[in-house]
């Protein structure tokens, strides 16, 4: 009789499994370009943590925690470096650049045209691409 239930259970699983598709699951949501950045500032906050508490109760000589600080410091320092970066890249508007842009087509709407007009004939911007 527990062998009888034990194999229903199992063919309701197998076919539960077997039957979601793909496009059942739900998207996954978006991950931040900061997430691993943040997560190893705070790593990094934390070894600093433990680097005082273990200078405090006497574990570590006054040069190996200096040494050990200013490491930890560095590192701290080129994980906000890199913060900045992408906070900087995230920010920048998403302009073609000057030599790629054709001057008969709309950098808003790329709507080509066969002369050079000072307004776009389809969404009516300026042709030209304003630079903030």
């Amino acid at each position: 009789m527990i062998i009888a239930i034990t194999c229903v259970i199992a063919i309701v699983v197998i076919v539960f499994v077997l039957g979601v598709r793909p496009k059942d699951l739900p998207e996954p949501e978006p991950v931040s370009p900061f997430a691993h950045l943040d997560e190893r500032k705070a790593a990094i906050y934390e070894n600093l943590r433990d680097l005082q508490f273990e200078y405090r109760v006497g574990k570590l000589s006054d040069n190996d925690y200096q040494l050990t600080k200013k490491d930890l410091q560095k590192e701290l320092a080129v994980v906000m470096a890199e913060v900045d970066r992408v906070k900087l890249q995230l920010q920048a508007p998403k302009l073609k650049p000057a030599a790629a842009q054709d001057p008969l087509t709309c950098p808003h709407c790329n709507a080509r045209f066969a002369q050079h007009l000072k307004f776009c004939g389809e969404c009516g911007k300026p042709m030209k691409a304003v630079r903030a």
